[in-house]
């Protein structure tokens, strides 16, 4: 039995779900102006799951990477969300 896409399939759920709350949180303390970190941390990313020989770990890899990429999106709509007051924003901020 292979379990593989299983294994991936779990790594993408729980990824997925742990960049919502990242995004939610990088916009409410540093801003959209973050997104540059989301960009060299998905490339970087999806340039080592090019080098890694395992499935597995190479998937789950690429899997955060493209998350990363997803995220610069997102940045932007958070930013919008807190706008409509969907979201709340940062007092600290001016």
């Amino acid at each position: 039995m292979n379990i593989t896409g299983i294994k991936i399939g779990i790594a993408t759920f729980l990824l997925i779900g742990v960049f919502h709350v990242i995004v939610i949180k990088a916009e409410y303390y540093f801003t959209k102006n973050i997104w540059p970190l989301f960009l060299v941390l998905g490339l970087a990313a999806l340039f080592a799951s090019l080098k890694i020989d395992s499935t597995v770990v190479s998937s789950v890899i690429s899997i955060f990477g493209i998350s990363c990429l997803w995220s610069i999106k997102e940045l932007f709509e958070q930013e919008r969300r807190v706008k409509k007051g969907w979201f709340p924003k940062n007092p600290n901020r001016v």
